[in-house]
């Protein structure tokens, strides 16, 4: 009997985990949609911005601050979090933009280090063509060619034939939503929930 209980426990937190565990990505969807509605000019200046919980002016993006905006408005700093493991952990981040140390300016706006930060604290999930397995709040990453990456955010809305996800990002038009899963070539696909 204890153990039929002990059981029926384990099954009901599982299923109550899982349950917050989807609400909190698709508010974190909810939260990236919402930043299609602001007016931003792609803009990938250096910007020198306030530690903790800084941004670049609200007018001005990359495809990075559409993610660092999203979790901000779930109350998760990824400039903080973001700089405090490259701090303890430097060597496992990418050097290649020959920095000797961190700058806690721009290393959370770079997907490369955004890429090491998901896979050691977030789940690493498969890179598949199978529209199915993105799932809103995933991030998804990108080669563009020539050495040049890209993030987005998998949104609760999906194409008008409801076959693939819509992702949000800002890939040079400011911060949208639109049917670009497959565009190019996808480098990583992760989950994370500080």
């Amino acid at each position: 009997m204890v153990k039929h209980v002990l059981f029926f426990v384990i099954v009901l937190c599982n299923i109550q985990l899982s349950v917050a565990q989807s609400a909190f990505f698709r508010n974190l969807a909810d939260s990236a949609f919402t930043l299609t509605f602001d007016h931003v000019e792609y803009d990938p200046t250096y910007f020198s911005i306030p530690y903790p919980n800084g941004d670049v002016p609200k007018d001005k993006g990359v495809c990075t601050d559409v993610i660092i905006r999203a979790y901000r408005k779930l109350g998760i700093d990824l400039q903080k979090n973001v700089h405090e493991d490259m701090a303890a952990h430097f060597g496992l981040y990418p050097k290649i933009w020959g920095l000797k140390r961190t700058d806690k300016h721009i290393d959370h706006r770079r997907v490369p280090n955004l890429m090491v930060f998901f896979k050691r604290f977030g789940i690493e999930k498969p890179i598949t063509q199978n529209p199915d397995d993105y799932q809103a709040g995933d991030i998804v990453c990108w080669n563009l060619s020539g050495g040049i990456t890209h993030i987005g955010l998998v949104s609760t809305h999906k194409t008008p034939d409801g076959k693939r996800p819509l992702i949000i990002h800002n890939i040079g038009g400011g911060q949208e939503e639109e049917d670009m899963l497959f565009n190019y070539t996808i480098i990583g696909h992760y989950s994370y929930q500080n």
